[in-house]
């Protein structure tokens, strides 16, 4: 607690741990070194210029498994291992499938895309993954633009002919994935009047 309060004055990055180097390229864990860690930084909204992922190994675990409805220590090694893969590779983020083999999410955010036919779509929530209030709202924005988005299972390889892949998340609220596997990909006009939608309705909720 002592240590959360001091890094809440600060009000900057911090890394701490109890034992050894626990922060590697200020990011991630080192597993064998690591007890305990604290991070408190500032994390403005970044800007709207895309991001590169690829098709993870790691798969998100069955809701019989693990807490998968909730932000849960459970689920973050999973995260991290895959997003430690993906760096390796030369990527930002990484694609997740449930354990069926359906895409999930991306490691840290919802997951839409445009497929080749034009439709709108994003994963069906299934117990696998944490269906955020981000996601849900995009999903009314832009309904309410008569943009219907689908929500049922995807296949993997539907994103190899995604006309466009964007997330969704409290962080970066709608990002566009700029490279997904070796396929360059245009910042589109569903992500980007998701964003303008989602930015007029944070805009109005100020107070």
């Amino acid at each position: 607690m002592r240590l959360a309060v001091e890094g809440i004055h600060r009000f900057r990055s911090i890394p701490t741990c109890t034992s050894g180097r626990c922060i590697r390229n200020g990011r991630l864990l080192v597993p064998e070194k690591s007890a305990f860690a604290l991070t408190v930084f500032d994390a403005p909204l970044p800007p709207f210029a895309g991001f590169s992922a690829h098709l993870s190994q790691r798969r998100r675990p069955s809701p019989l498994a693990a807490t998968t409805d909730a932000k849960a220590s459970a689920l973050y090694p999973n995260v991290a291992r895959a997003l430690r893969e993906a760096a390796e590779a030369g990527f930002n983020n990484a694609v997740v499938l449930d354990p069926e083999g359906n895409v999930a999410e991306f490691a840290t955010a919802n997951l839409f895309f445009v497929a080749s036919n034009g439709a709108v779509v994003t994963p069906a929530a299934n117990g696998t993954f944490l269906a955020g209030i981000t996601r849900a709202r995009v999903i009314m924005l832009l309904s309410d633009v008569g943009i219907a988005v689908e929500q049922r299972t995807v296949k993997p390889e539907e994103l190899d002919s995604a006309r466009e892949i964007f997330n969704t998340g409290n962080y970066g609220k709608v990002m566009p994935c700029t490279r997904y596997g070796a396929r360059e990909l245009p910042i589109g006009p569903v992500a980007t009047r998701a964003r303008e939608l989602y930015m007029e309705f944070a805009a109005g909720c100020r107070v």
